[in-house]
């Protein structure tokens, strides 16, 4: 690595080198132990086994599984209610520390997450339902897709997943032209909307938010379909939704799919020789300056007598609010960019050594009971489950370990995707 051309992060900056208390988990060992216990129909007890059958045969005729989106939930063993970012998941969580999930006790799970292609009701994507209407919200309807990509490449001979990828990248594609991309004369598409419908073929924005960060999910996308199929229509969506980021002068933030555009920058300029700006998109990713979601960003304070830093989240809500699958993702998408971009991997090292040390508290076992909303659940003996959020202070408690109340009910565990690149 060249020293010369170490480039910065603002937030990384003011991390420090070694957070306090250090203390970091066997984050390969938790995955799998996370996997075992999930995946477990054996298991007896309050809300358990977790796992569950769904033999309804939505989209193929095969039995899948589901799992709750969060331990306690009523739609628990309603099938149809499961969904892709914690099933998909979960699966591609367990291959990359090792686990063949195409064949684990006799099942085929891999296959199982084909059941989350839309065909009966005629979307042709992978969404977050097996039933999932598009025009509601980009994120749920593009990370879907992020996720089973990853899982046919570890996978490339599931079911029909060559193909069910290349429609998906046609249909993406199509998408940004509905939304005003042109090759001649070129003409970026406009990502300024909440969720595009493939039913009416026409972007939306529900009069409460916008999603402009779609862009750099569909960048991702299409990139990857280009690097695999090298069909140069793939190329020229890449191209179409990353230039409609590096001219965006405002955050776009939302939720998840931002820091893909950041890889897929990094990547592009790598390979293709573009000249994207790398570090602009990962400051954005951290700051906390989105216009779309104010405070949205990663976290970079001590909280009570934690470092937590790193972890990603809103730096604004209550103080500051973490979230586990925000943290996790983020880490995901951002790790393998330094691949690319070697001038980013102190920045990047960086943040993933306060990440990884601060990721320890969204789990039970390292927090008093009273700093934590469901400390009465004696379930999960090995604390394998994160809590779906860290609050800096409630109720003169600080940090608090608990859930969203906007989303779950007070005192529940989400199941989340572990971060396996930690």
């Amino acid at each position: 690595m060249n020293v010369q051309c170490l480039k910065t992060i603002n937030r990384v900056e003011l991390m420090p080198n070694i957070p306090s208390p250090f203390r970091m988990r066997d984050w390969k060992a938790l995955a799998k132990a996370y996997d075992e216990f999930v995946f477990n129909f054996d298991l007896t007890g309050d809300f358990l086994p977790l796992v569950w059958w769904d033999k309804s045969h939505r989209n193929f005729k095969r039995d899948t599984f589901g799992l709750p989106s969060f331990v306690g939930s009523k739609f628990k063993g309603k099938n149809g209610s499961q969904e892709a970012i914690n099933c998909v998941a979960a699966v591609l969580g367990a291959t990359l520390v090792g686990i063949d999930k195409s064949n684990q006790g006799g099942h085929n799970w891999v296959l199982m997450c084909e059941n989350y292609y839309n065909v009966d009701n005629g979307e042709y994507l992978f969404l977050n339902t097996a039933n999932w209407k598009t025009g509601r919200t980009f994120w749920y309807e593009i990370l879907p897709n992020i996720l089973f990509y990853q899982l046919a490449h570890y996978y490339p001979n599931t079911g029909n997943c060559q193909n069910e990828m290349r429609i998906v990248a046609d249909r993406w594609y199509d998408a940004c032209v509905a939304m005003g991309a042109r090759i001649n004369p070129w003409k970026v598409p406009n990502f300024d909307w909440t969720a595009f419908n493939f039913n009416s073929r026409k972007p939306l924005y529900n009069g409460r938010w916008r999603e402009p960060d779609a862009a750099a999910g569909i960048a991702w996308l299409e990139y990857m379909a280009y690097i695999k199929w090298k069909e140069p229509k793939y190329l020229t969506a890449a191209e179409w939704s990353m230039q409609f980021l590096q001219k965006r002068v405002e955050n776009p933030f939302y939720e998840i799919l931002l820091p893909y555009g950041a890889y897929a920058a990094a990547r592009m300029n790598a390979e293709i020789g573009r000249n994207y700006d790398v570090q602009k998109f990962l400051n954005w990713c951290f700051n906390g300056d989105s216009v779309c979601r104010p405070g949205w960003g990663v976290i970079a304070e001590r909280w009570g007598d934690y470092d937590c830093y790193g972890l990603v989240g809103s730096i604004t809500d209550g103080g500051g609010y973490a979230f586990a699958m925000n943290t996790f993702q983020m880490a995901a998408a951002l790790v393998p960019l330094v691949r690319y971009d070697s001038c980013f991997a102190r920045a990047i090292g960086k943040w993933m050594l306060n990440t990884a040390n601060a990721a320890r508290l969204f789990y039970a076992d390292f927090h008093h009971a009273k700093y934590q909303s469901c400390g009465f659940w004696t379930g999960d003996a090995n604390h394998v489950i994160a809590y779906e959020g860290l609050r800096k202070a409630w109720d003169g408690r600080s940090p608090y370990a608990t859930g969203d109340q906007s989303i779950l009910p007070m005192g529940q565990l989400t199941l989340v995707f572990m971060a396996h690149h930690t």
